[in-house]
């Protein structure tokens, strides 16, 4: 059965590879953005969360967090605290390592990921641990791939790094992610410039990116999400909108 939502982390990560341009050349200094998460269903519209998402450098590497949790009368409802964390390779975007902790509706998860490289192909050690109603599971699960690949936060900066103004309008490029389970591909498809308003009702121009995910071949494996990003040299997601089994969630960037 298809997966209807992810988790508001995961919906702030839009986020692709092989038919992509080179990475090699991106730079991102220190950088911290916030958002808020608003939810909407037929007429209530409402803020039910936020998000932030830092960037530091390290060495030769940048250590990326994410962090995301709904407002006090949100968790009455649905409680999330979610947490992902990744060390990516500066040169080429190579992800390191990839740790998700996601706390939702009682339920427990942890996945990490660990990256090893040989050539052109891509080994991907996964580990995940689930808790529900007190019991606990593990499982290991070994996947690989070739090329470049990346996982739901490391991609995020990859998209970032695009030269998007060199991208034809409705041309599908493709990515390949690891989550803690399996490998999934993403389509994007570059759907031009548009005027969006953002969260202060000024209107600007930004980059329109849809994302379709499948698995197994061609089988989808998520619903449809939405990006736009600044057309300046920083390529902010602005907004960034996906479905939920009932409602649509929206992501608001707000500053940083």
């Amino acid at each position: 059965m298809m997966n209807t939502r992810r988790s508001i982390a995961l919906t702030l990560l839009l986020a692709v590879m092989t038919l992509l341009p080179s990475a090699a050349s991106a730079a991102f200094k220190n950088e911290t953005l916030r958002y808020v998460i608003s939810y909407k269903w037929g007429l209530v519209h409402k803020d039910a969360g936020d998000a932030t998402l830092t960037l530091r450098n390290s060495g030769g590497n940048y250590n990326i967090i994410l962090t995301a949790k709904t407002k006090p009368w949100a968790d009455k409802f649905f409680t999330v605290r979610d947490t992902l964390r990744s060390v990516v390779k500066i040169a080429g975007l190579k992800p390191l390592s990839y740790v998700k902790s996601t706390h939702e509706g009682g339920k427990y998860a942890r996945d990490v990921i660990k990256y090893s490289y040989a050539g052109n192909n891509v080994v991907a050690n996964c580990d995940r641990i689930k808790e529900k109603k007190g019991k606990i599971s593990k499982s290991h699960k070994r996947l690989s791939s070739s090329g470049p690949s990346y996982d739901m936060l490391s991609i995020f900066y990859y998209l970032r790094s695009i030269n998007f103004d060199k991208m034809k309008k409705n041309t599908i490029y493709k990515a390949t992610v690891f989550s803690g389970k399996q490998v999934e591909t993403i389509a994007m498809r570059n759907m031009g410039v548009e005027t969006i308003k953002l969260r202060d009702k000024r209107q600007v121009k930004a980059y329109h990116i849809r994302f379709n995910f499948t698995s197994n071949g061609k089988k989808k494996s998520s619903a449809d999400m939405h990006t736009w990003i600044s057309t300046d040299a920083r390529h902010i997601p602005l907004l960034l909108e996906g479905d939920l089994p009932v409602g649509k969630i929206k992501c608001y960037y707000v500053g940083g």
